[in-house]
């Protein structure tokens, strides 16, 4: 992997409560944040005694690389919303530029909260679908924009072997979006549905209460059973 592929994308513990329809028992498990990024939700999660611990390969980097590439993308990013404005439900956000405000605001603190946080192993530089961790070591993990939101570039055999090795990590594994990144639902979901309903899986689309992307506004959960 290398820094210059990654376009950094800070969200919220709010927008994560949101997209995943959290509880405060959710929030009281052991959680695993996959794709997190310079989301702030582990931040604002240790911040309020809560058991975070998020994965992605861009923790191989140091803050200040990471927030380097922030400043190379943010223009770009922020301009592509606006040529495609039409894509997205203005509700949370007043406009392109709010949002971007948003975003920055949520990556300056995780930053700060980057280091320390590599240090007591909340931060981990760990990739899908081979994840170095033990078996239901987390009663929940949350994957935020990265499975279905890239299916152009990541296949049906990634998606499931990933979502395997997530449920080796927690019993329970939720999915946000569905859509990919042009809007359109994924054409993965029901493969995904049906290989785990097969295999035993409790395997729901549920409404979430959060909409950026028009249409998406639905998570996956996916649970093992208890007599699995």
């Amino acid at each position: 992997m290398k820094l210059n592929e990654v376009v950094p994308w800070g969200r919220t513990l709010e927008e994560y409560k949101l997209m995943f329809a959290l509880s405060d028992a959710d929030l009281n498990m052991t959680i695993l944040g996959c794709g997190d990024g310079p989301a702030n939700f582990n931040a604002e999660m240790t911040e309020l005694g809560h058991s975070v611990v998020s994965i992605d390969p861009v923790y191989q980097f140091s803050a200040e690389q990471i927030k380097q590439r922030v400043l190379e993308t943010y223009e770009l990013v922020i301009k592509q919303v606006k040529q495609n404005s039409n894509r997205y439900i203005w509700k949370n956000f007043r406009d392109a530029d709010e949002l971007g405000y948003a975003r920055l605001a949520a990556m300056e603190k995780f930053l700060l909260d980057y280091e320390t946080g590599k240090i007591a192993g909340r931060y981990l530089p760990l990739s899908l679908p081979n994840l170095e961790l033990a078996n239901n070591q987390f009663g929940l993990c949350v994957c935020s924009h990265l499975l279905f939101l890239y299916s152009e570039q990541l296949s049906l055999d990634f998606h499931i072997a990933s979502i395997h090795e997530l449920l080796r990590i927690s019993p329970e594994v939720r999915i946000f979006p569905l859509l990919k990144l042009d809007g359109e639902l994924s054409p993965y979901i029901e493969s995904v549905i049906q290989t785990f309903s097969s295999q035993g899986f409790d395997v729901k689309v549920e409404p979430v209460a959060y909409e950026f992307q028009k249409g998406g506004n639905q998570m996956l959960k996916i649970m093992t059973r208890v007599n699995q």
